[in-house]
């Protein structure tokens, strides 16, 4: 009898994220195994497995919390891979978010919606959110915004720390220019963004608009209001931990390079669902389509449905959003698109007629000159390979 893998999985369960890695590393093995699995209920900062420092297993999959905790990985001497993306030294192969590409998402949803007000809201301790931060600046900076950033160095342990952290928030946003969006690094720091906002009486999203990170369900749908966040690719990511794991259990090669995935989108919720246009015409066009691109609408319903000639209505959108009712038609529709393909299975005729397009060939033609791949390998791209 062939003796199978016994693999050590390191993953906390204590959030969304980390328990859909589980359900992809759950995929790989269901349909590459059998191994032999060790895991346990576990949070980021738990303490590491006692019998850990004497394991001879095949390997691991983990999301370090401590150098200690590297280094006893390491002493294992078994092949491991990282799943959080730390300041932490080690040698293990990565795998995970592409937060150079989430960045950039979060910054272009907010302007989307007609800010030219942005905030950063970051935790100083890891390197990943200086990639979420830089790279939503940098997007900003690229379309001649700038953004005021507002930084904590730690987490609050102690109602004292907490009710300081708080009141300095809240001079944070006190000051800024209104209406702003604000991106947090995480959905903890949006968490207590919200809270903040409550605390003052700031109106959300109409004075303060925010985007989490993590897309956790707990903190997302506990905020006041619902708080909107960027979805991780989080069960492909666990899917293509489990196969790299398996290849070099198998003694091939480690990789040189990490393996980053982009998010899938951003969930919108009641933070962040808003049009923060000054031209109150331009703003009920842009509800308008929101609401009914799906529905096959013209350009001509949109100007019926606000009461404006087509050609102002062309005139005063390009000067506030540099794009025409045609274009904002067309981003919404292919947007859902998105959305579909990677949440569902529908075929992609199905898709063209949910999103509003009349034939599937020109929706192939458009998605392909607006996001660089063609419907089914954007699909591939973001969701597991078919079992």
């Amino acid at each position: 009898m062939t003796r199978i893998p016994h693999v050590a999985l390191l993953i906390e369960t204590s959030r969304t994220y980390t328990r859909r890695l589980l359900r992809g590393v759950k995929r790989y093995i269901s349909e590459n195994g059998p191994w032999s699995v060790f895991m346990e209920m576990r949070a980021l900062d738990s303490r590491i497995p006692p019998w850990l420092r004497n394991w001879r297993g095949d390997g691991i999959i983990a999301r370090s919390y401590s150098q200690e905790m590297v280094d006893v990985i390491t002493a294992t001497g078994a092949p491991a891979v990282e799943l959080r993306a730390s300041k932490l030294r080690h040698h293990m192969p990565f795998v995970g978010v592409d937060n150079r590409a989430l960045g950039q998402m979060v910054a272009e949803h907010l302007l989307e919606r007609g800010f030219r007000n942005f905030g950063c809201f970051e935790l100083e301790i890891e390197s990943f959110f200086e990639e979420r931060r830089d790279n939503f600046v940098r997007t900003l900076d690229e379309r001649g915004y700038r953004c005021q950033l507002y930084r904590t160095k730690e987490q609050s342990e102690h109602p004292s720390q907490w009710e300081r952290q708080q009141s300095e928030l809240i001079d944070w946003i006190n000051q800024i220019p209104k209406p702003v969006g604000i991106m947090a690094c995480t959905d903890q720091l949006g968490f207590w963004l919200l809270d903040a906002c409550n605390r003052a009486g700031i109106a959300v999203p109409e004075e303060v608009a925010v985007v989490g990170v993590e897309d956790d369900e707990t903190l997302c749908e506990m905020a006041t209001p619902p708080m909107s966040s960027v979805q991780f690719s989080a069960v492909r990511i666990g899917y293509e931990a489990a196969a790299l794991l398996d290849r070099l259990m198998k003694c091939k090669p480690q990789p040189d390079e990490p393996t980053l995935i982009a998010p899938i989108g951003i969930t919108t919720r009641g933070s962040s669902d808003i049009v923060a246009i000054d031209d109150p015409l331009v703003a009920k066009a842009l509800q308008f389509i929101r609401k009914r691109a799906r529905d096959g609408i013209k350009v001509d319903d949109v100007s019926s449905a606000v009461g404006m000639s087509r050609s102002t209505l062309e005139r005063r959108m390009r000067r506030l959003l540099d794009r025409s009712p045609q274009e904002e038609i067309t981003r919404v529709k292919l947007n859902h698109v998105k959305e579909l393909l990677a949440e569902t299975d529908l075929s992609l005729e199905k898709i063209a007629y949910r999103a509003g397009f009349a034939h599937v060939q020109y929706l192939v033609e458009l998605f392909r000159k607006h996001f660089g791949m063609p419907p089914g390998r954007y699909r591939k791209h973001v969701r597991l390979p078919d079992g």
